[in-house]
């Protein structure tokens, strides 16, 4: 689907034509109640960053073809459909800087139909737009999480917008949620299945972890048994293998504030076990504040790897564990026990790196959860600063996977996604 902006949230990038970047290029809506032929185009006004670029300069994109506004004024056979983006390239040596820019546009359109002195038609519109620069080659690998798009997903933008919106950004990974991006879970219909393969080849894209839960207190008056959360778990390793997934989250039901699971957890991934290994799929409990690495529920899951020896039940790291300020825009109403401005399961824990390297043999999946990417770049909550670096010293070269859980009006999503892969890329590649 469409963007309602003029300007759309996808395809905002730098142009590079020989290795060299010559200029910038975005992606507008038809802002006309009806398509246009080519000829009837008069120019689009842009202005980036407070630079008026000439009308005559931006080259446009119509239908496979790109054409200067005089080539348009002079064609026959070019039409900007009401369905179909038209791409602007505005040449520009060395691009933009990677990062958060302003842009602002008029599209001016013709229509005869209207009196000669007002047939001229302007169309205005203004957005922010993220450059993003390549992942770095080798080590880290950068994926998203449809939970980002929460609230956008399935009234805003369909699945398969979610997925062109990763690859638009240059990510490669893609992380579900089983039950929520599923249609028909447990069963999906085999026409689907299909489509979700084909959608992953389309967009270049990988499935990395899919999230499930084990809901162990499913009815009220019994907590589910053993044999029935291994079910659950073994369900949805079946599905996620099916799917392509190499990795499944199980959320287990917890019984205390700091999140202990449910005392049925190390039997039902005891019985999983051996389906996980004979699907290669791996089993990754999260660990998620407000429980820290240094914790009981921490090591309990450290033990059982290493008395299983399995490599297939490692650790999911959420990387809310390390903030180092509150987030508070989305918090539950609960009152702190204490009488401390911030409820205790809100306050950062501030998690350090130290600890995250004495775990990082038994990490198979991180988690990159953040809430808010300023117009600098900066991460409010989050010390990427020391995260990046750390994982990088160590070797680590799994997947980062964008898990945005911040204020949630509409597009915010997408635009904080592109701002984190911004920083988190830009913070890599200084290595």
């Amino acid at each position: 689907m469409l963007d309602h902006n003029v300007i759309q949230g996808r395809g905002f990038r730098n142009v590079v034509d020989g290795g060299r970047v010559t200029g910038f290029q975005f992606e507008l809506r038809q802002p006309n109640y009806r398509g246009t032929a080519g000829s009837l185009l008069d120019g689009v006004g842009v202005v980036v960053d407070g630079e008026r670029i000439p009308d005559h300069v931006p080259l446009w994109t119509l239908q496979g073809r790109t054409l200067t506004l005089d080539e348009l004024r002079a064609s026959t056979d070019v039409r900007w459909q009401l369905d179909e983006p038209a791409v602007i390239t505005v040449p520009k040596p060395g691009g933009l800087t990677t990062g958060v820019h302003r842009l602002e546009v008029v599209v001016y359109l013709r229509r005869p139909y209207f009196p000669p002195a007002v047939s001229r038609t302007t169309f205005t519109a203004a957005a922010t737009g993220v450059i993003v620069p390549p992942a770095p080659e080798g080590g880290l690998r950068f994926g998203v999480s449809t939970y980002s798009y929460t609230g956008d997903i399935y009234t805003l933008m369909t699945l398969e917008d979610v997925l062109a919106d990763v690859a638009d950004l240059g990510a490669t990974g893609i992380e579900i949620l089983g039950e929520g991006n599923v249609p028909n879970y447990p069963t999906p219909d085999a026409a689907w299945v299909d489509h979700w393969h084909a959608s992953l080849e389309k967009y270049g894209l990988t499935a990395t972890n899919y999230g499930s839960w084990v809901d162990t207190d499913m009815w009220r008056d019994r907590s589910l048994t053993a044999e029935e959360g291994a079910a659950q778990i073994q369900q949805d390793l079946r599905l996620a293998h099916r799917l392509g997934f190499t990795s499944v989250r199980p959320k287990f039901g917890v019984v205390s504030w700091d999140l202990e699971p449910h005392p049925i957890w190390q039997e039902a991934v005891q019985r999983s076990l051996d389906l996980a290994a004979e699907l290669d799929v791996v089993i990754c409990p999260e660990i998620h504040a407000p429980t820290p690495i240094k914790h009981p529920v921490t090591q309990a899951y450290v033990d059982f790897i290493e008395k299983s020896g399995t490599e297939h039940f490692k650790l999911l790291i959420d990387t809310g564990i390390f903030n180092t300020e509150p987030v508070l825009e989305l918090s539950e109403e609960i009152e702190s026990v204490d009488g401390g401005e911030v409820p205790e399961h809100l306050r950062p824990l501030a998690v350090p790196m130290a600890d995250l390297v004495e775990v990082l043999p038994h990490v198979h999946f991180i988690q990159a959860k953040f809430a808010e990417v300023d117009d600098d770049l900066n991460d409010l909550h989050v010390p990427w600063g020391e995260i990046i670096p750390t994982l990088q010293d160590a070797g680590w070269s799994g997947w980062l996977s964008s898990e945005y859980e911040g204020r949630r009006e509409p597009y915010r999503a997408r635009d904080q996604v592109r701002r984190q892969h911004a920083l988190l890329r830009s913070l890599a590649a200084r290595r």
